[in-house]
């Protein structure tokens, strides 16, 4: 099973429509296509490891390309990374059991203040 990951905690799966899977390799020439394709359901990009960041461009790309469903990161990604998930533009946090084992529900609320702690608000006060 798997733990979803929000700003206020950890959840069970609630999304009922089908999921469109996103291999964090996808080529960005498939972005738009997959922007307009996805509108009202759900894309879960999938990070292969904590150590691969592709996904988080492709979460901004797909953003930018005007994608306004639900957006997922899943795999591996670790608390530490959460804030830069929901800058990158996803909704929520998909990570295996293990994982939400090793770093309980503490941990992300911790980081779940993403928006206070970015760069760029630190330069607007």
């Amino acid at each position: 099973m798997s733990v979803i990951v929000r700003d206020d905690g950890f959840h069970a799966e609630d999304w009922v429509g089908e999921i469109t899977e996103v291999p964090a390799d996808t080529a960005i020439a498939a972005v738009a296509g997959l922007a307009a394709a996805g509108q009202g359901g759900m894309l879960r990009v999938a990070f292969p490891s904590f150590a691969d960041g592709r996904g988080f461009t492709l979460g901004r790309r797909l953003r930018d390309a005007g994608f306004t469903g639900r957006l997922r990161a899943a795999g591996p990604v670790l608390a530490d990374q959460y804030a830069m998930a929901r800058r990158s533009g996803f909704d929520e946090v998909e990570i295996p059991d293990d994982l939400a084992a090793r770093q309980p529900e503490d941990q992300w609320l911790f980081r779940a203040d993403w928006r206070e702690g970015s760069y760029r608000a630190r330069l607007q006060g």
